[in-house]
């Protein structure tokens, strides 16, 4: 992987002219222009900072055998310069602070919200994944916090917001107003126990009755969204901008995006627009956007994204690797360091123990695509631990594994980081006309959505996902029989109904072991002897 900081721009005022009738998408690009406010007292300078799904990596961490990349300390060093040299400056995180790293999840993200209070975050919107967690941790989380974390479309059933929805900063001769949207796909991926009693609202009608007033009350208006980027208009944060007036900025999360230049949404009906910016995930970079403004209309901007200690690997004549940083290397801030190092090392204790030994690396880069040897070997984990039911075969989603595995000593803090949810492994029964609806449900996910399952040995079938369908399902290496019964290991999360797996919600007293997927894992891996070698077992088939 190759990164190259990118700076972008595009003058408001000269494409006011080119617009046409139809709406349209395109990337800025260009070089920075200087702006002087001494040469014009009502343009204003205004620079926003911003991360999104950082998933629980307040310290620095090793990415595809890279070490040492990303961390809040860095983070901090980095924001404290930009502060010094910048007077009006905005620090946003986009959502999905938690579930990530054992360091962030022993402590219910901690380390990560004592972190942004030592940066001086303005404002956090609340992502999905926010609700991993039951709201009572959540509320803890917000207590413990010393910026807000903003939603205006979440509420609880009898009407009230479960936070606040917007914030107005004033700066020096102007206001901006930041208001959060949680997307409301949050229903159907959501934990089903810990959002049973909250109401996701539309994005898009919460927005139209919003944003006029805040147009009324401050110059900028910005959008902190958790909703994401997909192709075409009738998703995400592009939605937001075709069907809603008068958003400046949207600083965007949840698809964990590396927009090196930001999306410009041009209004057709008028001269304005707005622009969409997301900063991939992790916090392996820092997103920097700066806006001029002038009679509350952004006139030009510039952006780019910042790495923070990433590495490209080098490998010289004698094979042996070295790194070359991307970007400047950045000191990490000691105090905040000091401040975040007992957690780390709390954990370290418990998680440093080596369980294996990986012989190559197990990706996951696509294992929301297709099948992956990480996939097989959760499912295989889950189906092998609870082999006293006898169970036909294991299946879990995509989305449950959130890391790869690199090459060499294999530790626990490995396992943690790839199965962070604290999801159970389940055993139920399902006919076989029950499963056939669960297959005609896993037909209808698209390649790149979480649903998107991992299976164990004992099934096996081909996908095709323009027809939306599963054929060639084989159990056993037997077709499906409808009056048969047959048992099936699953997560706790997919067997009460997460990810649309309704399906499961027909079996008849499932048991839950209690005992999590990273433990099943942990113990099938000292089964199998500790030594993985990564192989894909075609077990699911993408038609093409």
């Amino acid at each position: 992987m190759t990164f190259t900081p990118m700076k972008n721009r595009r003058n408001a005022l000269s494409i006011g002219f080119l617009l046409t009738l139809l709406l349209t998408f395109s990337y800025a690009n260009g070089a920075p222009q200087k702006h002087e406010a001494s040469e014009d007292s009502h343009l204003h300078h205004l620079t926003v900072l911003y991360t999104n799904d950082v998933h629980g990596h307040p310290v620095k961490f090793s990415n595809l055998s890279v070490p040492d990349v990303g961390g809040l300390p860095a983070r901090a060093t980095l924001i404290t310069e930009i502060r010094r040299k910048n007077k009006n400056v905005l620090l946003l995180d986009a959502g999905d602070l938690n579930t990530g790293q054992a360091v962030s999840n022993f402590f219910k993200a901690k380390p990560d919200i004592l972190g942004y209070n030592y940066m001086g975050y303005d404002a956090m919107v609340l992502g999905n994944h926010e609700f991993d967690n039951p709201v009572h941790i959540l509320k803890e989380q917000m207590d413990l916090a010393k910026f807000p974390f903003l939603s205006a479309n979440v509420k609880r059933r009898n009407g009230d917001l479960l936070t606040i929805p917007y914030i107005i900063k004033q700066f020096n001769g102007f206001k901006v107003a930041v208001f959060g949207l949680t997307t409301t796909e949050t229903q159907v991926t959501g934990n089903p126990d810990h959002i049973k009693n909250l109401i996701f609202e539309d994005e898009i009608e919460v927005a139209t009755k919003l944003v006029p007033d805040l147009r009324r009350h401050a110059d900028v208006v910005i959008a902190l969204t958790h909703l994401g980027i997909y192709e075409g208009s009738n998703r995400g944060s592009k939605r937001l901008a075709t069907r809603v007036q008068g958003i400046d900025l949207i600083v965007d999360g949840n698809t964990d995006t590396k927009l090196e230049a930001p999306l410009v949404i041009h209004d057709p009906d008028s001269t304005h627009q707005t622009l969409i910016v997301q900063a991939w995930h992790w916090g392996l970079v820092l997103g920097k956007i700066d806006l001029w403004v002038r009679n509350k209309r952004v006139v030009d901007f510039n952006m780019e994204l910042i790495p923070i200690n990433l590495k490209q690997i080098i490998k010289n004549p004698e094979g042996e690797k070295t790194f070359r940083f991307m970007g400047n290397p950045i000191q990490e801030d000691q105090t905040l360091l000091a401040l975040l190092q007992p957690y780390a090392d709390k954990v370290d204790r418990f998680l440093s123990e080596t369980i294996g030994y990986a012989q190559m690396p197990f990706g996951n880069d696509y294992g929301r695509y297709r099948e992956t040897a990480l996939g097989d070997l959760v499912a295989d984990a889950m189906r092998w631990y609870l082999r006293r039911f006898n169970p036909d075969f294991a299946l879990t989603n995509s989305g449950a594994i959130r890391a790869g595995l690199s090459e060499g000593p294999l530790t626990r803090e490995a396992i943690y980081d790839i199965l962070p949810f604290d999801s159970s492994v389940v055993f139920l029964n399902l006919t076989g006309a029950q499963i056939r609806t669960l297959f005609d449900f896993i037909g209808a996910v698209q390649p790149g959505e979480g649903a998107l399952p991992q299976v164990s040995r004992g099934i096996r079938f081909t996908m095709d996902p323009d027809k939306k369908t599963c054929k060639d399902i084989l159990i056993n290496g037997k077709p499906i029989d409808p009056e048969k019964s047959y048992g099936i290991v699953t997560n706790s999360y997919l067997a009460k109904g997460g990810d649309g797996y309704q399906a499961f919600l027909q079996a008849i007293d499932p048991f839950d072991s209690s005992i999590f997927q990273r433990d099943a894992l942990i113990a099938y891996i000292e089964h199998l002897g500790g030594n993985l070698v990564p192989k894909v077992n075609g077990r699911m088939t993408i038609a093409q």
